[in-house]
């Protein structure tokens, strides 16, 4: 993904929004990345398509996907002393 600080987005406003037609570009502030820019058919097609992938902050993961998370987890670590005690 290109990258283009807040001054060049600024600065080329035309460039920046060129590259975002033809794929997703970040922004960045103090060099760090801050925002998302793309074509806006982009945008409406990710909608649509319903994707299926979440991000959950710290305390906000619904206690299923917990509970299949640590399942998943114990069975890894079964597994893998499995193998050690070979």
């Amino acid at each position: 993904m290109r990258q283009f600080s807040t001054a060049e987005l600024v600065k080329h406003i035309g460039d920046v929004t060129h590259a975002a037609s033809q794929e997703p570009v970040a922004i960045t502030q103090h060099r760090k990345p801050r925002f998302v820019m793309m074509s806006m058919e982009k945008y409406e097609t990710m909608r649509r398509e319903n994707d299926p992938r979440r991000a959950f902050g710290p305390g906000e993961l619904p206690a299923a996907e917990a509970a299949a998370i640590v399942a998943e987890l114990e069975r890894s670590i079964a597994d893998l002393e499995a193998r050690r005690a070979e």
